[in-house]
């Protein structure tokens, strides 16, 4: 019999609803508690490495996503020129292994109307317009209020409520995402026909300029700059203005880039909980307990990975134990200290302007270590 019977699961994103699906189809009652009225619609693009890849298979539905979305198995550098000359095209490590594509581009909503369908087949209920304001543990369960008026007890609780979790909060835990000194305007637009993979630009006004597909007919494209106060009214004119440096596919995107078009800008944040990430029978995982700047894109594999490990412990398990917390530990901690840490060193690379940087061994040792199964 699995550690526990009931489980509440604060915030259905991708790594919620990933630990809701493998304990649901175990058998478990699982509870989704989200803080938005209803699924969300709208979003921009995600980029999926093979890591990733493989717990959707792991949950059955990589078909889906892989119809949806846009798989490569390339890496092009381009060059900060008004060509946008192709230096090179590398040949990136499968970290799902060697049967899956080396990465996936997708519609974020996309994924998580997968996912969330996939949760509710397999008997997890999801409950929305539920923002928690309180947690109490007894050392047997876990009460959790909200700001409803309501209240619903579980023999486990796990926080995937992202970078500002109310959970994370409520149970103690004093860790807060802190900027990193780089600010990234992001846009989803019309796929230039020769987009086929993501490019990278470094160098220009920028200190990177990239995009990715996100399907046969979209993609993200986004510009890293210093942080600073941006409006987002602004977006369109300036993304427009900084990427005119940028050659190749950039010329149609810019010309894509007006009031129509889907433009955020967002701070690259950093943070990581060094210890464990329960309090009892409350547990942070995903962005809860980690965040990193994309550089890597490992953000979205380190949460659906927390999940997974979660679930396989809690299912194999008889009780919940500190033998229990200390292997979940053991297996998420210094992994996902590795991605924030090399995440957070390439931008500082940048921002310190050194050139002679090891860029290709920091991500070459980081893309073994993720080949190995979490």
């Amino acid at each position: 019999m699995a550690a526990v019977q009931n489980v509440g699961i604060v915030g259905a994103g991708a790594a919620g609803l990933t630990a809701a699906i493998l304990l649901a189809d175990a058998g478990i009652q699982v509870e989704v508690l989200e803080k938005a009225d209803a699924p969300q619609t709208l979003g921009s693009g995600i980029t999926l490495q093979g890591n990733a890849l493989r717990i959707f298979r792991q949950l059955g539905v990589w078909e889906q996503i892989e119809a949806k979305g846009y798989p490569f198995s390339t890496l092009g550098l381009r060059a900060p020129n008004p060509d946008g000359t192709v230096i090179a095209v590398l040949e990136d490590i499968r970290t799902g292994g060697d049967d899956l594509p080396a990465t996936l581009g997708m519609y974020r909503p996309d994924l998580t109307a997968i996912l969330r369908e996939r949760a509710e087949q397999a008997g997890a209920r999801i409950s929305y317009g539920k923002i928690v304001t309180g947690i109490a543990d007894d050392c047997d369960s876990v009460t959790v209020s909200t700001a409803d008026g309501g209240t619903a007890r579980y023999d486990l609780l796990i926080g995937a409520d992202g970078l500002h979790s109310a959970v994370r909060k409520a149970i103690g835990i004093d860790v807060e995402p802190k900027p990193t000194g780089m600010g990234i305007w992001r846009a989803f637009v019309e796929r230039p026909e020769d987009v086929v993979r993501t490019d990278l630009t470094y160098g220009g006004p920028c200190f990177i300029a990239g995009y990715c597909p996100t399907g046969p007919d979209t993609i993200y494209a986004y510009l890293v700059e210093k942080a600073q106060e941006r409006k987002h009214e602004d977006g369109p004119r300036i993304m427009a203005e900084l990427a005119a440096a940028y050659g190749g596919p950039w010329n149609e995107i810019r010309a894509n880039l007006d009031h129509s078009a889907r433009i955020n800008y967002t701070w690259f944040t950093a943070h990581l909980v060094d210890g464990p990430w329960n309090r009892g029978r409350a547990v942070i995982i995903g962005d809860a307990a980690h965040s990193c700047p994309p550089t890597v894109a490992q953000g979205a594999a380190m949460a659906l990975e927390d999940a997974a490990v979660l679930a396989e412990l809690l299912i194999q398990a008889d009780h919940i134990t500190e033998t229990l917390w200390k292997e979940f530990t053991d297996r998420r901690l210094d992994r996902a200290k590795a991605v924030v840490n090399a995440s957070v060193q390439l931008g500082q690379w940048m921002l310190d302007g050194v050139r002679d940087a090891d860029v290709p061994g920091l991500m070459h040792s980081l893309a073994v270590m993720l080949k190995e199964p979490a």
